[in-house]
This record gives structure tokens, C-alpha cells and sequence, in this order.
């Protein structure tokens, strides 16, 4: 039996193994084992809680950004209104200021033709004294200076025009 090298393996296993029980080997190896699955099961458990935590940052910002959103489109429709206020606001004025100017030009017209009016009447005159002065000059007879001066005034109308 001593010679059989199936017995020096069976007692080189069997000796190992006594090694390894007086040494306390597999409950070390056990308790190394268990160490690793509770920090592989405390990485894992702290993996879903920064998961469910990042789930919440997300759906926080999700709803933030559709606030946001909503507040641009305000702040947006309320600038166009503020537009149009402003854009009917300067059309009344500007047809208020065109109103002014348009009646400005009409006094400046009607002022200028009176001044000819005026000046027509002045020149009309003139005329008239100096064809009297003429007249008289002349020494015509009164009657021929009568009927020259009534033909010049009816002349007058269609000169003036």
C-alpha cells in the first residue's frame, strides 16, 4: 500500500484538507465570499437609489423646462400685443400729425390767397387812380371821363381773373 501512488494522493488530499480545516480556510473563504455579495448587494442597492434619484432630477427639469416654455410663450404673446398697441398708437398719431400739417397747409393757402386778393385790389386801384389822374391831365371832357372810367371798371372783373 505504501508503494501505491493512489494512496500517497488520498493522503496528500486527505492531509490537505486538515490543513485547511486547522487552518479555518473555507470559513474565511465563506466569510470573504459573504463580504463581497453584501458590498456587490450594497453597490447595487445604492446603483437603484442614485437610478430613482436621477429619475426625479429628470422628471424635475422636464417639468421646469415645459414651465419655462410656457412663460417664454407668454412673455412672446405679450410683447406681440404690446407691438400692436404701439404700432396703433403711432398710426393715430401719425394721422393726427398729417391732420395737423394738411390743415397748416390749408390756412397757409387761403392766407396767401387773400394776400393776392389783396394785392390784386391794391394793384386795381392803383391803376384805376392812375388812369383817373390821367384823365384829368388830359383835361377830357367830364362826361367822355365819366363813361372811360365806368367801361374801366367793368373791364376789372375779367382783368383781375
Amino acid at each position: 500500500m505504501l508503494q501505491d501512488p493512489t494512496f500517497w494522493v488520498a493522503t496528500a488530499f486527505v492531509a490537505f484538507i486538515l490543513v485547511l480545516i486547522y487552518l479555518k480556510v473555507p470559513g474565511s473563504v465563506g466569510a470573504q465570499l459573504d463580504k463581497r455579495a453584501d458590498k456587490i448587494k450594497a453597490d447595487l442597492e445604492e446603483a437603484e437609489a442614485l437610478f430613482k434619484e436621477a429619475q426625479d432630477l429628470l422628471s424635475t427639469y422636464q417639468k421646469k423646462q415645459r414651465e419655462a416654455a410656457r412663460e417664454a410663450e407668454a412673455i412672446a404673446e405679450h410683447a406681440r400685443e404690446e407691438a400692436q398697441r404701439m404700432l396703433e398708437q403711432v398710426r393715430q398719431r401719425l394721422n393726427e400729425t398729417l391732420a395737423r400739417r394738411l390743415q397748416l397747409a390749408k390756412d397757409r393757402i387761403s392766407q396767401a390767397e387773400t394776400a393776392a386778393i389783396d394785392d390784386v385790389r391794391v394793384r386795381t386801384v392803383n391803376i384805376a387812380m392812375d388812369a383817373t389822374r390821367e384823365i384829368m391831365a388830359k383835361g377830357l371832357v367830364t362826361a367822355k371821363a365819366n363813361a372811360m372810367i365806368d367801361a374801366a371798371i367793368k373791364e376789372l372783373p375779367s382783368k383781375i381773373h
